[in-house]
């Protein structure tokens, strides 16, 4: 039976760490486990991201080269052969705007859509989306549809 005087732990509940730079007597004294010299020895290092211990890093190894333009506007093509499957599988009849196509997970919400012009267009579409090439907006006129620019 255990009282006051006697009390100890749970077998395994204490774990005892070294006490790092507390002295000599402790074993780690001196240059408390960090070695002699070196950036990693003193107070204060930190490593800079992609640091390669002195070799040139990779970032400065690769060559850069080309422009890019950051107002670059992408856009999300659809071709007017998809278009036509659609219209044949009955998912949309007269009207293709940007909600039918997000809901039919052709484009997400936040992209930009420009119809393209591979494949043949029959149906007679009203199609509103942000861009239209040439000869897509030429077929869709010429099947009796609409092409509108958002």
């Amino acid at each position: 039976m255990s009282s006051l005087h006697n009390l100890t732990p749970a077998e395994g509940s204490v774990k005892k760490d070294k006490r790092i730079a507390r002295g000599e007597g402790s074993g780690h004294g001196g240059t408390a486990t960090r070695g002699h010299k070196g950036a990693k020895s003193r107070s204060g290092y930190s490593r800079k991201i992609g640091f390669e211990g002195g070799q040139m890093p990779l970032q400065r190894r690769v060559p850069k080269f080309g422009f890019t333009n950051i107002n670059r506007k992408e856009y999300q093509g659809i071709n007017l052969d998809k278009l036509q499957s659609l219209v044949e599988n009955g998912v949309i009849s007269d009207i293709v705007n940007l909600d039918i196509l997000i809901a039919n997970g052709l484009v997400s919400k936040n992209e930009m859509v420009k119809v393209l012009g591979r494949g043949e267009l029959k149906a007679k579409l009203t199609i509103t989306v942000h861009k239209f090439t040439a000869t897509a907006k030429a077929a869709i006129e010429a099947a009796g549809g609409e092409a509108v620019t958002l």
